[in-house]
């Protein structure tokens, strides 16, 4: 039997990434799990069934940024799996983002970043909360980042979005608790995951070094190492665990 055995989760960003590395976590845990993205995850899907079986997943292309997006997102999810226990919000625009100095960054892009990094957590959370409401139990992990403990130089946009991510946090845990709804953070560090690598090099180049060098354990983060971590959030072993932080980081910050 699996941690989160019976569960229904939905993983937004999960179709590549990290967030793939979360769908096959809580899959492979018993979960159910809708896979919510952009960009077409059915390949992420199609693996997950072939494995798990048919029963086990689904996949929907959305904008998280797009409230209409973000509502029939949450009906399909209910007609497809009955119920929602947990949701990973983990879609976020950082791969593409270039390094720029804080007076450089363009004030259209500065809006997209919190659109997806700010307003899709709050949408998801507004749209899914009424069904954990109604069934007096849910789990809610938003993806943070330890960038916003330590303020890394030239990408604020990011930054920002994620310091504004520890605060939702903390907000939504007082006031869903009444509920039963638990409301962590996840911090991974800086992650070699497949997106940062393939669309963004250059930062690659500048960060990972960095990143190795202010850790207490000296090497790279991959997505495999943030899986026991989501998987505690979103079991019942965290049933006694809000408003929460957790860095998962090799030690590179203390929270």
């Amino acid at each position: 039997m699996g941690r989160v055995d019976g569960r229904v989760a939905i993983v937004t960003g999960g179709a590549k990434g990290i967030g793939r590395h979360y769908a096959r976590a809580l899959a492979s845990e018993g979960g159910r799990v809708m896979i919510a993205d952009i960009v077409d995850g059915k390949e992420t899907a199609d693996e997950i069934a072939r494995t798990h079986g048919a029963n086990s997943v689904a996949s929907e292309v959305f904008d998280v940024s797009d409230e209409r997006a973000v509502k029939a997102l949450v009906a399909k999810t209910m007609e497809r799996f009955g119920k929602i226990d947990i949701l990973v919000n983990n879609a976020a625009l950082f791969a593409p983002l270039q390094e720029t100095d804080c007076t450089d960054i363009d004030v259209a892009l500065w809006d997209r970043v919190m659109a997806i990094n700010l307003r899709g957590p709050f949408l998801m959370m507004k749209h899914v909360a009424p069904h954990m409401k109604a069934q007096g139990y849910g789990k809610i992990i938003n993806i943070g980042s330890g960038t916003a403990y330590v303020g890394i130089p030239h990408i604020l946009h990011y930054v920002t979005s994620k310091g504004g991510i520890m605060a939702f946090t903390r907000a939504c845990s007082r006031e869903l608790g009444e509920h039963g709804i638990r409301v962590n953070t996840l911090m991974p560090g800086f992650t070699m995951s497949d997106s940062v690598i393939k669309e963004n090099p250059g930062h690659v180049q500048t960060a990972q070094p960095r990143a190795v060098a202010s850790r207490a354990i000296k090497r790279d983060e991959q997505p495999e190492d943030l899986l026991g971590a989501l998987i505690f959030l979103s079991s019942a072993e965290s049933d006694f665990v809000t408003g929460q932080n957790l860095a998962v980081d090799g030690g590179h910050v203390n929270t």
